[in-house]
């Protein structure tokens, strides 16, 4: 399997609303962090998020997190 861009080694942390989000797990949106069809062609696919509340919340930047969408701390270890 290929490995994902790092679009930064930090999270993207944001206030979202409810609803539904496409996370980009391959690094190459232009819309970071969420999908804008970047990873075409490539093994990637984005994962969609359901969030049931308005809050914030802190996406994965590094596209390493064991978490899936949301951070963990890996990017410290890149």
């Amino acid at each position: 399997m290929s490995e994902p861009i790092i679009a930064q080694k930090a999270p993207y942390v944001l206030d979202v609303d409810p609803g539904g989000y496409y996370w980009c797990s391959c690094g190459r949106s232009k819309n970071q962090p969420f999908c804008d069809g970047s990873h075409k062609g490539t093994e990637f696919t984005p994962v969609k998020v359901e969030i049931t509340e308005k809050k914030k919340v802190a996406f994965c930047g590094c596209k390493h997190s064991k978490t899936g969408a949301f951070c963990d701390g890996t990017h410290s270890k890149l």
